[in-house]
């Protein structure tokens, strides 16, 4: 009963609810999803919503911008009580079939290395680790890992 479509505006809401619920996930204000939203934006952003389609309720949502043929995953969540339930895969999984038929070469993103969870998941969907920055994240304070998947 998963539905993935493109993020509208009315999604806003439960969009930022989810990303509230998660410590870990980034906390954009309101107007930086809208600005994701824009036709026009720069860089030009791809935002996917999932959920229930019986339940009616959004589950999670990832986003991702595209630069001169690199693409980057800016912010990915599911919340906790719908995680390990593939919902976070679909939505790699169209954000990676969308930024290749955009002609997307290389799909880069960062993550806490705490997060074993969503280093798995990146890893089995063929990403893999280009480096680190040290320090990155505050609270709490950690790395960031770097890894990029090849799209080309």
């Amino acid at each position: 009963h998963l539905f993935v479509r493109p993020m509208h505006a009315g999604d806003i809401d439960a969009v930022m609810a989810v990303a509230a619920s998660l410590s870990q996930a980034p906390q954009w204000p309101r107007s930086a999803y809208e600005a994701t939203l824009g036709p026009h934006s720069i860089p030009q952003r791809v935002a996917f919503v999932a959920g229930d389609r019986l339940a009616g309720k959004l589950a999670g949502f990832a986003i991702a911008s595209l630069v001169a043929g690199q693409a980057e995953l800016e912010s990915i969540a599911v919340l906790k009580s719908e995680q390990r339930h593939g919902i976070g895969r679909t939505l790699l999984s169209m954000l990676i079939d969308h930024m290749k038929s955009l002609h997307a070469g290389e799909f880069l993103l960062e993550v806490r290395s705490s997060n074993h969870q969503a280093l798995a998941l990146y890893r089995i969907l063929g990403w893999v680790e280009t480096g680190r920055r040290e320090r990155y994240y505050a609270d709490p304070e950690e790395d960031a890992v770097l890894m990029l998947l090849r799209l080309g």
